[in-house]
Parts: structure tokens; C-alpha cells; sequence
């Protein structure tokens, strides 16, 4: 069953062509991953996949919902409430504890749960680490704070962008297993890369060159 679906999408920013007539399927379970150099587009399809801007033209299929229908406020609410999103640099507020920035997360969406944002703490390893600020965290464990709350509102898709962009080779190999983890356990996750070796990882890789589909290859 397909969670999301692209069909003829492109984005024109005045007379530059981001992306030209994508299309492309995300079965529910799949863990995919979109790889390409920098000026490829790939940064344009995840903002588009994740609900932080619109496409000029083609659709978008999200849990059977058409993107290209719905208000700003309803995109806003669709990324609250389906997406978990990881970014490369970390966004966390720096003056709240790292469970505190959790809840923080569940705020938007519902209602904190201080209970809860620690378990979560404790799914990613970090219970003991709950009451430090981020700059009492190293990177790694700064990044796998935002793994927890990007899993804090259960999301239907996971949108991780270069998750591993900042971390030093023992604490990518954390977060890559964390990643591994969640796909095994039935996590839907969308990597956006431009490294090889964190590309490997996801079942399928997409190609993105010049705004185009370039390549699709299964990696197991």
C-alpha cells in the first residue's frame, strides 16, 4: 500500500526548473533514500514531501490526501500530524532540556507528556541525558534528541535530512543503527543524502539529477 505518491511534479522557482516532472512511490514500510549533489533538487522534493512547500504543478498524494488541495494551514497541520522530521542541524531550543524540547513537540500536537518524552528519551538511548541542555550533549546524542521527538506525535512517514551531515563516524554508525532499527520495526523513512555509505542503507535509492529522476536501484 502506497503512503505517499508523486505524479508529473515540478517546481519553477522565475526561470529555474528545481524539479521537472517527478514521479514517484513510497509504499508504506519502505525505507528510501534520495541521493544526488548539491544544486540536484533534492532539498526542493523533501521541502515538497514534507509539507514545507508546494509544488508549481503535478500531485502529491500523502495518506491518500491531495496536497495540491489543501491551505497553507491544513500543509501546516498534515506535517504536525504525519510527518517526523530530522534535519541536519539539530533545531533544538537551547535554553530547554532535551526532554523538555520533546515536549515541546507534543505541545504543537496534542499535549505534553512528560512520561512519554522519556520513554522516547529512552528509545533512543538518552534517559540519563534528559535533563541536559543541548550544549551539554554531544552532536550525536543532540541528533538522536530529535530523532525522539521526531517520533514523539507517531508519524506515518519519518523525512530525515542528511541526519548523519554532522556527526563524526562513531556517532553516524549510532544513528544509522537507530535508523535501521526503526525500519525493522515498520517505520516508513525518507533519507535525503549525498553520502554513499548512508544511502546503502535504505532498500532503494533515487537518483536525483538536474531536477530529474536520474536512476532508481534497489540496494537489497
Amino acid at each position: 500500500m502506497s503512503l505517499l505518491e508523486l505524479k508529473n511534479v515540478s517546481m519553477v522557482y522565475g526561470k529555474v526548473k528545481a524539479l521537472q516532472n517527478i514521479d514517484l512511490v513510497v509504499e508504506q514500510g519502505a525505507w528510501l533514500a534520495l541521493m544526488g549533489p548539491s544544486g540536484s533538487g533534492k532539498t526542493t522534493l523533501m521541502n515538497i514531501i514534507g509539507c514545507m512547500d508546494k509544488a508549481t504543478s503535478g500531485s502529491i498524494f500523502l495518506d491518500g490526501i491531495d496536497l495540491s488541495g489543501v491551505t497553507k494551514h491544513e500543509l501546516t497541520e498534515l506535517r504536525r500530524d504525519k510527518i517526523g522530521l530530522v534535519f541536519q542541524q539539530f533545531h533544538l531550543i537551547p535554553y530547554l532540556t532535551a526532554v523538555e524540547n520533546i515536549m515541546i513537540a507534543q505541545y504543537y500536537h496534542s499535549m505534553p507528556d512528560e512520561k512519554e518524552a522519556m520513554e522516547a528519551l529512552a528509545r533512543v538511548g538518552l534517559k540519563e541525558r534528559a535533563l541536559h541542555l543541548p550544549s551539554q550533549l554531544s552532536g550525536g546524542e543532540q541528533q538522536r534528541v530529535c530523532i525522539a521527538r521526531a517520533l514523539i506525535n507517531y508519524p506515518m512517514l519519518i523525512l530525515a535530512d542528511e541526519p548523519t551531515g554532522n556527526l563524526d563516524e562513531a556517532n553516524e554508525e549510532i544513528v544509522m543503527n537507530l535508523f535501521r532499527e526503526l525500519h525493522a520495526e515498520g517505520h516508513t523513512i525518507l533519507t535525503v543524502t549525498h553520502d554513499p555509505q548512508v544511502g546503502e542503507q535504505a532498500e532503494k535509492c533515487i537518483v536525483i539529477e538536474h531536477g530529474r529522476i536520474a536512476e532508481s536501484k534497489q540496494n537489497r
